[in-house]
C-alpha cells in the first residue's frame, strides 16, 4: 500500500529529506551541488533520490530562486579553444545536477552586457563569461546578483573570480624558444579588434607586448613585424599572403592562437615557394595547444594553457560561488611550451 501512496503522487523534496535522515535545507544544497556539503550527507541524499525516483520542478526551483543551470558566454570566434573550454565546463558538471546555457556572442563582443543580462532573465544559478569590453564598474555590480566567473580579464575585481593564463609568461616562452633557434625576422599575427584595441591588458595585446619586448631586448627592434588580422585560420591565412606579397620574408612566425597558426601554414604550403620560402624551413608555433596541433600532420608547436582545465577550474569556482562563498578568487595558470617538428633551427644565410 506505501508503495501504491507513493506512486501515485510525485515524490517532494520533504520525501527525500526524510528517507535521507536529514533536513529540507541539506536536500536543496545538494541539489545545487553547493559548497561545503559533506561526502557522507551527498551520498546519503543521492541515495533517497534514486529510490524515491525524484525529480525537482524547474517551475519550483525557479520561484526558490534556483534552476540548476548555468549559463555560458563566450565569443563566437569559432576557435578550438573554446571548444576545450566548453569540453571542460561540461566534464566538470558530469556528476551535477546542472545544465549549460549557451549564449555565444559575435566577435566584436558588442552584444556583452545584453547576453549577459539575457541569461540572468533567464534565472540561470550563475555565470562563467570572456566579455573584455564590459566596464569593470558594470560587472561588479551584475555580480552582486548573479554568481560570475571571467575569463581572460586581468581583473582584481572584489565581486566576481577571474581564470586567465599567464599571457605574458607565455609569449616569453615562444619567443626564447624561437631566439635560442637562430630567428631574427620573426613575425607575430596577432588578433585585430577595433573595439579591444585601447585595452592592454587583453590577452592578445599582452602576448603582442612581449613579442615586441622579446624582439628589443635581442637588439631585433628593427626587425618587428606584427600582422593585426582575425584567430582564425582563414584570415590568418589570407593576411599573411598579403604579407608576403607586400615584401615579408620571415624565418619564424610567432602566431597568436593555433587557429592562426593553421593559416599561416597553410599559405607557406600554398605559395611560400613563390616567395622564395621553403614551408619546411620555416619555423610556426602557435598558442593553446590545441588538438589538431598535435596532428601528425601538422606537428604545431605551441603554448598549453589546459583550455579544458581551465573550462574545468572556471565552473568549480562558479559551484562554490553559488555555494556562498563570497570571496574573490583569481586564478592565473601557468603555460608550458610544447615542442614539435614545426620550429627549427633556422638556415644559414647563402
Amino acid at each position: 500500500m506505501e508503495r501504491a501512496g507513493r506512486a501515485a503522487r510525485r515524490p517532494t523534496i520533504s520525501d527525500v529529506a526524510a528517507a535521507a535522515g536529514v533536513s529540507r535545507a541539506a536536500v536543496s544544497k545538494v541539489l545545487r551541488d553547493a559548497y561545503g556539503v559533506s561526502d557522507d550527507m551527498r551520498a546519503r541524499v543521492q541515495r533517497a533520490i534514486q529510490e524515491l525516483e525524484y525529480r525537482p520542478s524547474t517551475a519550483a526551483r525557479a520561484l526558490r530562486g534556483t534552476t540548476s543551470t548555468i549559463g555560458v558566454m563566450l565569443p563566437l570566434f569559432r576557435t578550438t579553444f573554446v571548444d576545450d573550454i566548453l569540453a571542460g565546463a561540461v566534464e566538470e558538471l558530469e556528476s551535477s545536477s546542472y545544465q549549460l546555457i549557451l549564449a555565444p556572442v559575435d566577435s566584436a563582443h558588442a552584444s556583452g552586457r545584453r547576453a549577459l543580462e539575457a541569461l540572468s532573465d533567464r534565472q540561470v544559478d550563475g555565470i562563467i563569461a570572456h566579455s573584455p569590453l564590459v566596464e569593470p564598474g558594470w560587472l561588479e555590480g551584475f555580480a552582486e546578483r548573479t554568481p560570475l566567473v571571467e575569463l581572460g580579464r586581468h581583473d582584481p575585481s572584489t565581486r566576481y573570480d577571474t581564470v586567465v593564463g599567464d599571457d605574458v609568461r607565455g609569449a616569453e616562452l615562444v619567443m626564447g624558444h624561437l631566439l635560442a633557434l637562430g630567428h631574427r625576422r620573426i613575425l607575430h599575427v596577432t588578433h585585430h579588434d577595433p573595439d579591444l584595441a585601447h585595452l592592454a591588458r587583453t590577452p592578445p595585446a599582452l602576448r603582442r607586448a612581449a613579442y615586441e619586448k622579446a624582439m628589443t631586448n635581442a637588439g631585433l627592434a628593427e626587425h618587428i613585424e606584427v600582422l593585426e588580422t582575425s584567430f582564425d585560420d582563414h584570415r590568418a591565412a589570407q593576411a599573411l599572403r598579403g604579407a608576403l606579397q607586400a615584401g615579408s620574408r620571415p624565418t619564424a612566425v610567432f602566431a597568436g592562437n593555433d587557429d592562426a597558426a593553421f593559416g599561416v601554414l597553410r599559405t607557406l604550403a600554398e605559395v611560400g615557394a613563390r616567395y622564395g620560402l621553403d614551408p619546411r624551413t620555416v619555423s610556426v608555433c602557435g598558442y593553446d595547444d590545441t588538438r589538431m596541433a598535435s596532428h601528425p600532420l601538422i606537428d604545431l608547436t605551441s603554448v598549453s594553457q589546459g583550455g579544458a582545465a581551465m573550462g574545468r577550474l572556471a565552473t568549480r569556482l562558479l559551484l562554490e560561488r553559488i555555494g556562498g562563498r563570497e570571496q574573490p578568487r583569481h586564478e592565473v595558470i601557468q603555460p608550458h611550451l610544447v615542442v614539435r617538428s614545426s620550429t627549427r633551427a633556422v638556415l644559414p644565410i647563402t
